[in-house]
């Protein structure tokens, strides 16, 4: 009984070892989405096209070594670093592949769905490899009209919710002004803008700031008359001035109120952004829907509008970061 009890305590250490050398299983999401993407390659290569489209090639060979990636992962598995976070999103990766088969077949392969009005998948590859130029410039001017019209946005927006929310005699004449032009869209602003200002562009960024500062406002407003009154009353028994009691104690309690306004304002200065383009610009990704739109090239425009989603999304992460960092220290105090 003591031998046997002794051999199995000195083998325990070897079947540790041995598991932790053992090859890492088998990822069945990463090997199903592989093959959705292999097989969405084969599709677009050798199903004939309805009509001649170019970059038919390119897209098989883009969608085939994505396919050809996912099943290298499935089988490397915990070997390659950042696989963990690939795994969440094998369901996502499998639908794609399933829409881009789908989105091939209806159009460049059995011409199912009404042209101009529906493209191909290689109607985007076309726009991104025949006309990135022009494309390029006008993600720049969008860039270069948004980043003003949003950071004016959202420092007067914060410097008006926060005396909104501490002073009484802001309170009182802020208010009813606020609840008079808060819940006009910014766009109705357009005629008075570009009579009031002296250009285009400046009239796109005080529309742009408008849409922006007004959620900024109104969030910061109710994070800093909602902070609780007992953190004021302690900094006043330890000696706290009016100033510090502002800026140590209601700014940094208001603080995720006021990055909820800011991500309402950063999609609201989009929405003005393109309308705002359409109407006064002459370049910018609003101006490319309007001129794509008037050709018919709808191709163009939908590339362009995938663009602005990818921008769009960008930035909404870059302020997630942002976020987590200003916000590091309350974390146990939030849902994140």
């Amino acid at each position: 009984m003591d031998a046997t009890i002794e051999s199995t305590t000195t083998l325990a250490p070897d079947q540790v070892a041995s598991s932790e050398d053992a090859p890492p299983r088998l990822w069945l999401g990463g090997l199903g989405a592989g093959i959705a993407w292999l097989a969405a390659a084969l599709v677009v290569e050798f199903w004939p096209n309805f009509d001649d489209w170019a970059y038919t090639t390119e897209l098989a060979s883009a969608a085939g070594a994505l396919g050809g990636g996912l099943l290298f992962a499935s089988v490397a598995g915990r070997r390659l670093p950042g696989i963990d976070r690939l795994r969440s999103l094998a369901p996502w990766l499998v639908a794609l592949a399933l829409l881009l088969t789908s989105w091939e077949i209806f159009t460049a392969k059995l011409n199912l769905l009404p042209r101009p009005f529906f493209a191909p998948p290689q109607a985007f590859l076309e726009v991104y490899f025949e006309d990135w130029r022009r494309l390029g410039e006008c993600v720049i001017r969008s860039l270069l009209l948004l980043a003003p019209g949003f950071f004016i946005g959202a420092a007067l927006g914060f410097a008006s919710g926060v005396a909104l929310g501490w002073s009484r005699i802001a309170g009182y004449w802020g208010h009813p002004i606020l609840r008079l032009i808060g819940p006009l869209p910014a766009i109705a602003w357009l005629p008075i803008a570009f009579f009031a200002f002296p250009s285009s562009w400046s009239a796109s960024v005080f529309l742009i700031a408008l849409a922006s500062g007004i959620p900024v406002a109104i969030l910061t407003w109710s994070g800093v008359a909602g902070v609780n009154s007992a953190f004021y009353d302690i900094a006043r028994t330890l000696g706290a001035s009016q100033r510090f009691l502002v800026l140590k104690v209601a700014v940094p309690a208001a603080m995720p109120h006021v990055f909820v306004g800011l991500f309402m304002g950063l999609a609201s200065s989009f929405s003005v952004l393109v309308v705002a383009e359409m109407m006064g610009v002459k370049a910018g990704l609003g101006w490319y829907l309007q001129w794509a739109q008037g050709w018919a090239a709808y191709g163009n425009m939908y590339a362009a509008l995938l663009v602005m989603a990818v921008m769009c999304s960008g930035l909404v992460t870059l302020l997630f970061k942002i976020r987590d960092r200003l916000l590091a220290w309350q974390k146990g105090l939030l849902r994140w």
